[in-house]
């Protein structure tokens, strides 16, 4: 117990010292680095604390701002957006969207301390599992800060580069740490915050097709490859609305990786809490949707097709994606708390409701799964990837007997089946779409404006407070190097910043 008490403070340092801080600073615990990682069993323990790290950046209290927020299928409410001038700055897009935004610089500083822990783990350790982990960890956090970030350090013990890297040799980096993964992970997991050969694959697609133009490294033909090798070992629920279902296993056959939560304290999430609604929360504290409106879907992704969404009628997804009534099971209406704010009781995502607090816990408590990669996503990844190659046909029909044919309850209605003979560019369009219908508030959509070149596009259309600012453009593809890290990493300076900022 000593061991692991003296390890569990070791990691605590390591975790949450800087990047630069991590490397160079000797340490003042009762274990040092070298008796840390000479030690298998250390490692492995160290490994397992960067699996908990890495779901903090997707269930804390902030952890809807990297990937929903400011898209045009998430934005804050009335209230938030008033209330925190660097935080509505993911909205509006403004001049408050800086490099001394104290909102980015905290997303920033969370994965640095993952990647630099990963990076001596994938060094030291003797087991091709523990360096497949390691490698794991650092190759889809490093994708992440490249996607939003763009050129950034390389932490690799054997060829440090700690200033902006070329983005060539950044996904080179990446694709090689998820590679290694892919051919030495198993291919289960008795414990399920353990990543698979699967989930291996199923990056190493997703980072073909997002790999910036100008590397040379995005690749329709392999990331469609990596897909097919892992689609036959999963099948998609029958049933939209149980992959949300608290009450019944969420590690169902359709999910490739999930962050496990439960609802008791410490291993709850607290995306619910920010999610939902705050007239519902001061209503009840213990309504399984209430929240505080944070992160609200847009009136695009919300409204029906014939109102200017997406909704088609008899699309089941539309009711198990979003919260239209917030009646209460005992009948009580709420009411608006802030004057002026209606939208405290407009659509909210009820993805991360857990109806297992309703009356017992506060809705903090939420402990559903939150779904990183599921069988869906790859195969409308696949069926992007049959359009870009060519093969529009093939994709619709993909689209159409999968993903489609179970939102409309198993049998695809004729006229809601996509037509096989849509170009190229009309299926580019009705895609992203489907990827909102089937993925909204699940983490990538960012990712897919960014990679599609449309972020500019249909933020400025769709998301309001982007609208009514006015003021994004096509450097917001980025996010600005944060002050703090300029200031602190001698090899990073403000003639490196991303341009525009």
């Amino acid at each position: 117990m000593k061991k692991i008490y003296y390890l569990s403070i070791l990691l605590g340092a390591l975790l949450f010292s800087s990047c630069e801080d991590f490397l160079t600073e000797e340490p003042k615990t009762q274990l040092t680095e070298e008796e840390v990682y000479g030690d298998e069993e250390n490692i492995e323990l160290l490994i397992s604390g960067l699996y908990t790290q890495w779901r903090t950046t997707r269930s804390d209290r902030r952890a809807l701002y990297m990937y929903t927020m400011g898209t045009d299928e998430g934005k804050q409410g009335g209230q938030q957006i008033r209330e925190n001038n660097f935080q509505a700055a993911l909205d509006k897009y403004n001049g408050a969207l800086n490099a001394s935004n104290s909102v980015l610089a905290e997303q920033w500083n969370l994965r640095w301390p993952i990647v630099s822990a990963a990076a001596k783990a994938a060094k030291y350790a003797t087991s091709e599992r523990l360096k497949a982990e390691a490698s794991f960890i650092r190759g889809v956090v490093n994708y992440e800060l490249a996607m939003y970030w763009g050129p950034i350090p390389i932490i690799d013990l054997d060829d440090m580069r700690e200033s902006r890297q070329p983005l060539t040799d950044v996904f080179e980096f990446i694709i090689r740490d998820i590679e290694y993964a892919a051919n030495n992970l198993p291919t289960t997991q008795e414990d399920k915050k353990l990543p698979t050969k699967a989930a291996a694959q199923a990056l190493l697609g997703k980072i073909y097709m997002s790999a910036p133009e100008s590397t040379g490294l995005r690749d329709f033909e392999k990331a469609k490859d990596y897909f097919d090798m892992l689609i036959p070992n999963y099948s998609l629920l029958s049933n939209y609305g149980e992959l949300f279902n608290t009450t019944t296993n969420q590690n169902s056959s359709e999910i490739i990786y999930a962050f496990q939560f439960t609802n008791v304290w410490p291993d709850n999430n607290m995306v619910q809490h920010h999610a939902g609604s705050r007239a519902v929360a001061d209503l009840d504290a213990n309504t399984y949707f209430g929240g505080y409106d944070l992160c609200m879907p847009t009136d695009y992704y919300a409204e029906n097709v014939s109102d200017g969404g997406i909704w088609e009628p008899g699309d089941t997804r539309k009711n198990a994606s979003i919260r239209y009534d917030f009646t209460l099971p005992d009948g009580r209406e709420p009411q608006i708390t802030w004057t002026g704010q209606a939208d405290e009781l407009g659509p909210h995502t009820r993805k991360f409701e857990d109806i297992r607090t309703q009356g017992v816990q506060n809705f903090w408590y939420s402990g559903g799964l939150i779904y990183f990669l599921r069988l869906s996503d790859i195969l409308l990844s696949k069926a992007e990837c049959l359009n870009e190659l060519g093969q529009t046909s093939a994709a619709v029909e993909l689209v159409n007997t999968t993903v489609r044919a179970r939102a409309f309850g198993g049998t695809l209605p004729p006229e809601h089946a996509w037509s096989t003979g849509m170009s190229q560019d009309q299926f580019r369009t009705q895609i992203m779409d489907e990827r909102m219908r089937e993925l909204g508030f699940e983490g990538w959509r960012r990712i897919d404006l960014i990679r599609t070149g449309k972020l500019v596009s249909l933020v400025k259309e769709r998301n309001p407070w982007a609208k009514e600012e006015g003021m994004i453009s096509e450097f917001h593809n980025l996010y600005p190097i944060p002050e703090s890290e300029i200031k602190q990493n001698e090899l990073i300076n403000e003639e490196d910043q991303n341009p525009g900022y």
